[in-house]
């Protein structure tokens, strides 16, 4: 039977089998591609909302998901992996929105995972509680490696500086945090390291991964991704330290409550779709308006001393004053 016998021409997908159109068309898309084809009409929405796709493409994205707890979590989702995806991937601005959550967040899951070259290297999924009296008094950071773990990179540490560009470049981390009891999910990490610096005694390479958020007064903070690596000139780089914190405009680690109150508010608030260059320059933003914050303190600090050695000074030369008038 000839080609044009077997199908017909002008033949549309929708008279295509489903189980071909998923398994031999949809399943080799991205999810950016699959979310669009949803769109072009009922029957291919009905076709892209298989489960089974999103989960290949989470799966496929972030090999942490892949995880039982991760699985579990997300199989509660309103549309399960899809869901999921929405609200991982891409990266995004986060905008507070200031509302109860419907269920107390009793616990986060991270799901992180390292990439080189876009291949991964590293993956790995935590339990962190959230509603002890120590989590919400002690500064939020959370440490992803055991004390003396450290992860093999194929980067040769370079003292050139050859290494640090490498690392910025290919070097990549996503910290997915997932509220199990709302059932909503951030990606903290930016796509690329927005900042690069060398240690100035053991030139140890560290590297900072921050998306820009606002609470719900307006104020921004930064949620960071902190990784520091090292090793022997010409040998290989190693990742020696990997934590996630959320920071102020001053520079100081938020503590528990008010670093969940903004994560959740990031989880349920607006996203803004951004780039590489849109996260560099929102953290240059913020970069930018923390040094004018440290500056205007100083200033202030400045004049509180000026106001304070004035006053001693008055106050010195007035006791001087009296004393030589008692003396006459």
């Amino acid at each position: 039977m000839s080609s044009s016998e077997s199908a017909p021409a002008g033949t549309s997908l929708t008279a295509v089998h489903p189980d071909i159109v998923q398994y031999q068309i949809l399943n080799r898309l991205d999810g950016a591609t699959l979310a669009s084809t949803s769109c072009a009409s009922v029957h291919f929405q009905s076709l892209c909302n298989e489960d089974r796709l999103w989960q290949r493409i989470c799966n496929s994205t972030w090999p942490s998901t892949a995880h039982p707890r991760v699985r579990s979590a997300v199989s509660a989702f309103p549309s399960a992996h899809r869901s999921f995806y929405s609200d991982s991937f891409p990266n995004s601005l986060h905008k507070c929105r200031d509302e109860t959550c419907s269920s107390e967040t009793s616990e986060l899951i991270s799901a992180v995972d390292m990439y080189y070259d876009n291949k991964p290297v590293y993956s790995k999924v935590m339990r962190t509680e959230t509603i002890s009296s120590w989590f919400m008094s002690s500064p939020f950071r959370l440490e992803l490696l055991n004390p003396k773990e450290t992860i093999p990179t194929p980067l040769k540490s370079r003292t050139d500086g050859t290494c640090k560009e490498r690392a910025q470049e290919f070097l990549r981390v996503s910290w997915i945090l997932i509220d199990p009891a709302n059932k909503r999910a951030v990606n903290v990490a930016s796509q690329k390291a927005v900042e690069a610096r060398l240690h100035w005694l053991n030139e140890d390479l560290q590297l900072r991964y921050a998306t820009v958020a606002s609470d719900c007064r307006g104020n921004l903070v930064q949620c960071a991704v902190v990784v520091k690596c090292g090793g022997k000139d010409g040998g290989e780089l190693e990742v020696k330290e990997v934590g996630m914190q959320v920071e102020d405009m001053e520079g100081k680690i938020l503590g528990g409550m008010e670093s969940l109150v903004i994560l959740r508010g990031a989880m349920n608030g607006e996203r803004e779709r951004t780039d590489v260059d849109m996260e560099r320059e929102m953290y240059d933003m913020f970069r930018r308006n923390k040094e004018e914050l440290r500056e205007r303190k100083q200033r202030r600090e400045r004049g509180l001393d000026m106001v304070f050695i004035a006053t001693g000074l008055s106050i010195f030369f007035a006791i001087l004053l009296f004393s030589l008038c008692r003396c006459r």
